[in-house]
């Protein structure tokens, strides 16, 4: 009896493993032979089957399996197709223009890196040879600068060239003449298609020497951008440009900080420079001596002008523009001066004074709103002044000034000049967009 009883527990367990093994069969080599129908169609669409969905298609259904996210995951592979497809049409669509730029003074550098804030390689300021690239609308920029980049010296390879010279006085005319001359060549011997000059001009507007070079006049520059109030901005082949920040005074792209927006200020206002005599500058220190606010202004003076800034002179510029509410602005040789957008940069309000220097500029049927004419079309929040004694009722209304008051003013003064910067970046590409694209 005992006996019968072990054979029988025996057979059941052997039962048991032959039946365990025939599961694992069918489970593991039989699926892999013969797939369901639904799943043999999603290999051959390229879909893969991971392991949990190969689970749920083995459903107690008998071969009508069916996956509850196969919808989902459908959409969400269409999607993910449809984002990579963009992303590289975006990265292999050649733009339908472009232009290379001819650094070749310092206002080059605040037209690349504050305008456009393109980047340049190598980073350091003493390097022979920089260069940088940006995609602006339909146009791809590249930007060399640098003592390296010479007339006759590099390789020209491209159809469009953006020149930027310096035509302020007598030696600057002659260098930026040699270019000219080289430019001229090139696009005589075909291996230039257009040329764009950006001219920092004379500070009396005064600038013959560079309208032979003009195509009107048989030339080889099809477009001029010019600083300063000129009479010959017609805004059709002559386009006004800012003078902006003193980049050759190593003067820096200054990004927006909490405490540049929200932190009180220690100073009323500020003015460091040089006071020239018998000039409006004078008449506006005579004036800050006698004023009961003069105490909360930072005023430092010179009587000679330096053109070199060292570290130190440069950081405490820049500490006075960042501790000023305002910042005085009285005209130089021209009314347009550095100050004003290094203000700008700091949420410092430029004080300006609003009067028409001495030389050619000046108002004309094109330039009604003259001096400053650029800055005033595109709403500068500038306080303008006609005369430095209006400067006391300024400051003593200052004085009770709110702080959340200065923060919304603040606000709206860093705002308006990266609208304005980036304002300059889209009309300057749209120009030579709408020039050189509708000649080709």
């Amino acid at each position: 009896m005992r006996l019968t009883r072990k054979r029988l527990c025996s057979f059941l367990v052997a039962l048991y493993c032959l039946f365990s093994l025939y599961a694992a069969y069918q489970v593991f080599f039989r699926s892999r032979g013969r797939p369901p129908a639904a799943f043999s169609r999603g290999l051959r669409r390229g879909a893969a089957a991971a392991p949990e969905r190969r689970g749920r298609e083995q459903s107690s259904l008998e071969g009508k399996e069916w996956n509850p996210w196969e919808v989902d995951e459908r959409n969400e592979q269409r999607l993910r197709l449809k984002a990579r497809l963009q992303v590289l049409s975006k990265s292999t669509r050649k733009p339908d223009l472009s232009v290379q730029i001819w650094g070749k003074a310092a206002i080059g550098s605040y037209l690349w890196e504050h305008i456009f804030e393109g980047l340049l390689q190598p980073a350091e300021v003493t390097s022979q040879w920089r260069e940088g690239r940006s995609v602006v609308g339909n146009t791809e920029f590249s930007f060399i600068t640098g003592p390296a980049v010479a007339p006759g010296y590099f390789s020209v390879d491209v159809s469009n060239v953006v020149l930027v010279l310096n035509g302020r006085e007598k030696a600057k005319v002659f260098y930026a003449t040699q270019w000219l001359l080289y430019a001229q060549n090139l696009v005589q011997t075909k291996k230039l298609e257009h040329l764009v000059v950006v001219l920092l001009g004379n500070e009396h507007c005064e600038n013959d020497w560079i309208s032979q070079f003009l195509k009107r006049n048989g030339g080889p520059v099809d477009l001029l951008f010019l600083i300063y109030d000129s009479p010959w901005i017609n805004n059709v082949d002559v386009f006004q440009w800012p003078l902006g920040v003193a980049t050759y005074r190593n003067f820096p792209l200054v990004r927006t900080s909490w405490s540049m927006v929200y932190e009180g200020r220690r100073y009323l206002c500020n003015f460091l420079g040089t006071v020239y005599e018998n000039s409006s500058r004078q008449a506006l220190m005579d004036i800050l001596k006698q004023d009961k606010n003069n105490a909360s202004c930072l005023i430092s003076t010179r009587e000679q002008w330096l053109p070199q800034e060292t570290f130190a002179s440069l950081k405490r510029y820049q500490e006075a523009l960042l501790q000023s509410d305002l910042t005085l602005c009285p005209a130089g040789v021209n009314t347009e001066c550095y100050r004003i957008y290094e203000a700008c940069s700091y949420g410092s309000v430029p004080v300006v004074e609003d009067v028409m220097t001495a030389g050619s500029c000046g108002n004309t049927s094109a330039q009604h709103g003259a001096p400053l004419q650029l800055l005033k079309s595109m709403g500068a929040p500038f306080i303008f002044v006609k005369n430095w004694k209006e400067l006391p009722a300024i400051l003593e209304k200052e004085k009770h000034l709110l702080l959340y008051e200065k923060i919304k003013r603040r606000k709206k003064l860093l705002q308006w000049y990266q609208n304005f910067k980036t304002e300059l970046r889209t009309k300057f590409t749209n120009i030579l967009e709408s020039s050189f694209l509708r000649n080709k």
